[in-house]
């Protein structure tokens, strides 16, 4: 395979598997032989092993990191605070996006940022939904009360309403009956015990905007 035909074969896709490459007339053999060479000679960037992106000025754009992040470490979908922040639940933008996955836990760097997958237990894994960030890339992501709920069932010790404060969620973009809902679904004491303080801590702030 030649550059010219990778490139035509992925069009606008930044983000590949070698395996795709496989199926043509080339031997498997040599594809990663020629996936070797572009990646020694700055054409090509590898992500882990088997997933690769195109490196300037080859690509058209740089991979979303959502949805790079979903690509990386599977199953695994963006949750805590780079979820938040997706959904304009908090204000801060985050460097580092984390996820959660059933697998183990595992840490990423590369030239398109930092990736963290924190480990759940299977019967906590749902909330979450696919979302389309670009071409040929889309990205699971979880629901802004799902987020929450894993940021709360990740953090150590009982959740206090400071702490709850702190993160400067904006109540316009959290729904207190879907929160105490999911909280509900966990079956987790410490997670139903938060949701209630924090949908009382929703409800509250609507109500002071609803009375400006």
């Amino acid at each position: 395979m030649k550059w010219q035909d990778l490139l035509n074969l992925l069009g606008n896709v930044t983000l590949f598997e070698s395996s795709m490459l496989v199926a043509g007339k080339d031997s498997p053999a040599e594809v990663r032989r020629q996936i070797s060479r572009w990646v020694a000679s700055g054409r090509l960037s590898q992500l882990r092993r088997g997933l690769y992106a195109l490196a300037q000025p080859h690509a058209r754009e740089r991979p979303d990191p959502l949805a790079l992040a979903s690509r990386l470490h599977r199953p695994s979908y963006v949750s805590l605070q780079s979820a938040l922040a997706y959904h304009g639940v908090i204000p801060e933008a985050v460097p580092v996006v984390t996820s959660v996955t059933t697998g183990r836990p595992r840490r990423f760097r590369t030239p398109f940022g930092e990736f963290v997958y924190r480990h759940v237990h299977p019967a906590l894994f749902w909330g979450y939904q696919e979302v389309a960030l670009g071409p040929g890339q889309p990205s699971y992501v979880a629901h802004p009360e799902k987020a929450l709920l894993d940021l709360l069932h990740l953090t150590p010790g009982p959740v206090r309403r400071r702490f709850l404060i702190e993160l400067r969620f904006s109540s316009g973009q959290l729904d207190p009956a879907r929160l105490e809902q999911f909280a509900r679904r966990t079956g987790k004491p410490k997670l139903i015990r938060a949701a209630s303080l924090a949908a009382r801590l929703l409800r509250d702030e609507a109500g002071k905007e609803a009375a400006l």
